[in-house]
């Protein structure tokens, strides 16, 4: 059951955001590629669903084609501020690259993957 929706936020045909707070918690998708230039949306989002005290986070990536460093680095932080609290959980992606570039940085060690 839906119990508030933030709606869907597309930015060059490449890039969109889904994101909405349901009774089991806030669910942020990302979908196409995510870069320098559209971190903040992501991030906004998901400090939105922080500030709500949502007991439990889910950063679906299931869709993400693409990851630049700046993205890594937001993840990154967004995790740190989770510590001790454990709300964020993170998909794993399908892509293939963007699975890589985690491998790469390690970061793919260090986020909270869902199993």
């Amino acid at each position: 059951m839906t119990q508030g929706n933030r709606g869907t936020l597309a930015l060059d045909g490449q890039f969109e955001v889904k994101s909405e707070h349901t009774s089991a918690g806030h669910r942020i998708r990302v979908v196409g590629e995510m870069d320098l230039s559209v971190i903040d949306v992501v991030d906004r989002e998901i400090r939105h669903a922080e500030e709500a005290d949502s007991e439990r986070i889910v950063l679906d990536l299931d869709q993400l084609e693409f990851l630049d460093a700046a993205g890594i680095r937001m993840l990154l932080d967004a995790d740190a501020r989770s510590k001790g609290k454990g709300r964020l959980q993170i998909t794993r992606t399908a892509s293939a690259q963007v699975q890589r570039v985690l491998d790469l940085t390690g970061a793919g060690e260090v986020l909270p993957f869902a199993a």
